[in-house]
């Protein structure tokens, strides 16, 4: 019996696959390679020693996808495949709901017919919007969304609650993470954005390595310690543990619980970008910019469900976080092309 890895070529997938070969899992990985390479999953197999089935497919494509379910044994999905840029779903939100959201609903129609009902979702923290309470617990309301990126993971959380109310038999993980940073500490697999990258520590890589000028540091007039937004950092590898805490959990229950996946502690932009610095030795020139729309002042998790239901908690320091993300960007200056 294996487990099928949705967008298991991307960041965090890669970074998942590598922990549930090296727990003995067998895996099945679909990628239809849009915002990843082929080249991640052959380090994948490098790093653990390990072989696995692969298809390239959309989750669009329902006939790729029933002949993944037929050809294998699947008990379980962790579902990573969809579109992530948030800047990039306001301009395009029609190709972010027909991808996150018919993609989703298409897999688990596939799933359904071949009596597989247990599910790890990648959902996010957008979810909470701009929270009133912090830390935020799984228990906080929903938030106002700002883009079509994050009310597509609020949707699919609600369309997978609808499911186990019409189905009972089926179980779901709902991921909350949160600011997911740095990389495999081999240095072998990590982060590698398309053109100008989306996320803060990729950037802040690329300035430290020359590749790009300097840092726009979205607005310091926020209400927190130094004026700079803060956000609860995650190391990626601490993230991928905890899919298979997840996995372990959905596969002895039914129905749909949420986690947070964070450290419980928030880091200003101005404290990352220090980290970085004593990283890479190097000091990143930055520059204050005007605030972006959607963005908010501060979030954090409390993180105390996952380490009561799943014995879960996040070990790796801020610090470790930039260490590694600075020896994959060292180690790969043109990322997966290098």
């Amino acid at each position: 019996m294996s487990i099928l890895i949705t967008g298991g070529a991307g960041y965090i997938g890669s970074h998942t696959c590598v922990e549930m070969l090296n727990a003995g899992k067998e895996i099945v990985v679909m990628d239809n390679f849009y915002n990843s390479k082929p080249e991640a999953l052959r380090r994948v197999k490098e790093l653990t020693g390990k072989d696995f089935k692969f298809y390239e497919c959309d989750l669009l494509d329902t006939e790729g996808l029933i002949r993944i379910f037929k050809e294998n044994k699947i008990e379980g999905v962790i579902h990573f495949a969809g579109l992530k840029a948030v800047g990039e779903s306001v301009q395009v939100p029609l190709k972010y709901y027909n991808n996150n959201i018919t993609g989703t609903i298409t897999l688990c129609q596939v799933m359904e017919d071949f009596g597989c009902k247990k599910m790890v979702f990648s959902s996010s923290a957008t979810v909470y919007g701009n929270a009133a309470v912090l830390p935020v617990t799984e228990e906080a309301p929903k938030g106002e969304l700002t883009n079509p990126y994050g009310r597509t993971k609020s949707m699919i959380e609600e369309i997978l609650k609808d499911l186990y109310i019409s189905d009972n038999s089926w179980s779901v993980a709902l991921l909350r993470y949160f600011n997911p940073i740095g990389a495999h500490e081999s240095g072998r697999i990590g982060e590698d954005p398309n053109d100008i990258p989306n996320n803060i520590c990729p950037y802040i890589s690329q300035v430290a390595a020359g590749k790009l000028e300097i840092l726009p540091v979205y607005g310091n007039d926020y209400d927190t310690p130094d004026g700079t937004g803060v956000r609860d950092y995650i190391h990626v590898v601490d993230l991928a543990k905890g899919h298979l805490k997840a996995l372990d959990y959905i596969m002895k229950t039914t129905g749909v619980e949420a986690f947070n996946l964070g450290t419980g502690k928030g880091n200003s932009v101005l404290e990352l970008i220090a980290a970085y610095e004593k990283a890479c030795g190097k000091k990143i020139p930055y520059k204050i910019v005007g605030r972006r729309p959607g963005d908010i002042a501060a979030i954090y998790a409390d993180p105390s469900k996952a380490e009561q239901v799943l014995g879960w908690t996040a070990e790796l320091s801020l610090e470790k976080m930039c260490e590694d993300a600075w020896r994959w960007q060292s180690n790969n200056p043109n990322g997966y092309d290098s």
